[in-house]
Formats: C-alpha cells, structure tokens, sequence
C-alpha cells in the first residue's frame, strides 16, 4: 500500500513530523520566523523561508509553509537525465550556473562529455523559462541569514537535492535543512555523510526503494500552471 495518498497528503505528513520535532511558527515574528529545535540544537529567531523543488515538490511545500506560516519560493535546479534512460539522473544543474555529476552513473551508462552537454545546454534553457514563469518576474526571496527548508516530493538518487542545497547556500542561506516524505535510505545516509544539508528530514525510508512514485496512490505529474497558482496563492 502507498504510504501517501497524493502530494498534499505528503505535505500533511511532512508537516506532521516537523511539529513532532519541535517546529512551529515563532509567535514573535508574526509568522516570518520559526523556532527550531530538533536534534537537541535551537535556532531561535532565524528567519524560516520554504524552497519547493518544481516540480513535484511544489505542492508537498506549499502545506509544509503553511504550517510553519514561512514564504514560499521555488529552489531552481533541473535533473540531468541519463541520454538512454532520461528519467534516470546522472547529475542535476540549479541557479547560479551549479552543477552535480554522478560520476558512477555517468561511467556505468558510458556517457560522453559531449553527451553531458547537450543535456545540460537543454536543461539550461529549461530552467531559466521555468524560473521567469514561476516567479512572474519578482525577485527570488532573500535568503541571506536564514534558515531554508527545502521540500521534494521524494529522493532517489539525491543529485537534484544537493544542487538544490548548494544553490540555497549560495543564494545566502545560513542553515540548510532538506525535508522530503520518502527518500531511498542510501541517500539520506550519504547526504547526512557529507553535509550536503545541515539536516535531512523524511517520513519514510522504504527498505527497498525503486522510485519515488511507487509510495504515492496519486503521482499525476504537476504542470508549470499548478506551480504558478501555489506561488500565487503563498
């Protein structure tokens, strides 16, 4: 049975396991801030801001802001699919020119430098129309001195959630904090390993993890429309 009825059922769930851990809007900061407490570590008065990784992860974010009364924005990055096998990730790209490689991948699969590149060159275009649409034009959101949360609908390989994670550090974002309803477990383990994100929230880690859409009863894929009406109404 799929742990999750939809994305918003995710979000629900998500946002269920973030108050079990301490996390709720901070009454002082008329819902700008939040006050963390998990892992024993307090952040008080850090500014809270929520990151939606687009597509998917836009709508599992828009209940996790809502809880949390935070900004919504959307992290921009884009999965560099495998030439042969394009929902297979090798690498991912974000805002500010970052790029990932899974160089495992890329080697297993025989992909060529110049493969790469016409996928990233691609993926490029595809980012930069996304962004001015989402964002219809404003500014993305200030993340200098805050806590980002950044939201996906799920993890597989984690190539698109550590660009995500470099591209909020970049972007100015003083603590980072992924949290995704379900994620395969080698992936949050090594993502913990490394400090790609300063914490890693998830509700569930399956012991056998084929893909993300396996644990959800509705994965209709979410359109540049639905994205744009959340970014609306946050």
């Amino acid at each position: 049975m799929a742990e999750f009825t939809d994305r918003y059922d995710a979000g629900r769930q998500l946002a269920a396991l973030l108050a079990s851990r301490g996390w709720s809007p901070d009454p002082r900061s008329g819902g700008t801030s939040a006050q963390e407490v998990t892992a024993g570590v307090g952040h008080e008065g850090m500014r809270l801001v929520v990151l939606g990784l687009p597509r998917g992860g836009v709508p599992v974010a828009e209940v996790v802001a809502r809880h949390l009364v935070a900004p919504l924005d959307v992290i921009m990055v884009r999965k560099l699919g495998v030439p042969v096998h394009p929902e297979l990730a090798m690498g991912a790209i974000g805002e500010g020119g970052l790029r990932v490689l899974d160089e495992s991948i890329v080697r297993h699969f025989a992909v060529t430098p110049e493969q790469v590149e016409q996928v990233q060159r691609q993926e490029e275009q595809t980012l930069t129309r996304r962004a001015e649409l989402f964002r219809a034009g404003r500014p993305p959101l200030d993340l200098g001195g805050s806590t980002a949360v950044l939201v996906d609908d799920g993890m597989a390989t984690g190539a698109t959630a550590r660009v995500a994670c470099q591209a909020a550090r970049g972007l100015g974002a003083a603590r980072v904090v992924l949290a995704v309803p379900v994620a395969a477990r080698d992936t949050v383990e090594q993502i913990q390993a490394d400090g790609a994100a300063d914490e890693v929230i998830v509700v569930s880690t399956p012991r056998y993890f084929r893909a993300v859409g396996e644990h959800y009863g509705d994965f209709a894929a979410v359109d540049d429309d639905d994205v744009v009406g959340i970014l609306q109404r946050s």
